[in-house]
């Protein structure tokens, strides 16, 4: 089985995240790593592969910097990796990011699944599986927090708030998964020496047959027009409490309307 999982350079979201003066998240001074959330869609793809036989491409879209959310994937085990790396592409929004990463699979040659995180931890719009499947004429398993192959189909459970629904779908297929469905090696020693070795193409938006006018600022249908930065967290309100605590907390919840 061939699997491509597609995964993102973020900046750390344990540091000050801000935008540049394009309105662009800033991801030169700010530290950045694999997308947390990507880390699930890799191990997943790599327990699959462990089952049964195959290889595993990651896939990631960005400038320099981003190969290092491949190189991290090789460590965990992934066989090989394709950076698509591009001036023009810096502006692209989802769904300009959709049209290269379905380019750069239609590239690497029909995998039997494409895999994805539940959504970038920078972006978090969750809407860039969908798309790049319905690029693709893929069927979609998304949210997915259990999965299984066999007989040439894919079949995912995705819990929701009321129940858990079970989705089917022949292969090839998208499949997106949560950060419930499993728990994401370390990179052994071993791993981080072998990564060394594995290939690692990088590719242009003339290497996918793209124009520049198709993706960036140009190509995206939506556009960032202002950017404010959030407020600073105001410091809270101490009440002491001398027997009336219970008294007090209903006031400020009545006061605050959240009762």
């Amino acid at each position: 089985m061939n699997i491509v999982v597609c995964v993102k350079y973020v900046p750390d979201a344990q540091s000050d995240r801000t935008f540049s003066d394009d309105h662009t998240t800033d991801r030169t001074n700010v530290d950045g790593l694999l997308s947390e959330l990507d880390e699930y869609a890799v191990e997943e793809a790599l327990k699959l592969v462990e089952a049964s036989e195959g290889e595993v491409t990651v896939l990631t879209v960005g400038p320099d910097v981003a190969v290092e959310a491949v190189k991290k994937s090789l460590k965990m085990g992934a066989h090989k990796g394709v950076h698509v790396c591009d001036d023009a592409i810096h502006g692209s929004d989802a769904g300009a990011t959709s049209l290269v990463l379905a380019k750069a699979i239609e590239k690497i040659g029909k995998p039997d699944l494409v895999l994805t995180g539940l959504a970038s931890t920078d972006g978090t719009m969750s809407v860039v599986p969908a798309m790049l499947a319905e690029r693709l004429g893929l069927p979609q398993v998304t949210q997915v927090s259990e999965l299984s192959v066999a007989d040439g189909s894919v079949k995912g459970r995705r819990d929701t708030d009321i129940a858990s629904e079970t989705v089917e779908a022949s292969i090839p297929a998208l499949v997106g998964v949560t950060d419930q469905i499993n728990e994401p090696r370390y990179p052994s020693l071993k791993g981080i020496m072998a990564a060394k070795k594995k290939p690692v193409e990088t590719w242009s938006l003339s290497d996918l047959g793209l124009d520049a006018a198709q993706v960036g600022f140009e190509g995206s249908w939506t556009k960032v027009v202002d950017v404010t930065q959030r407020p600073a967290r105001e410091k809270g309100e101490v009440q002491p409490d001398e027997g009336d605590g219970g008294t007090k907390l209903v006031e400020f919840l009545s006061k605050s309307k959240l009762v």
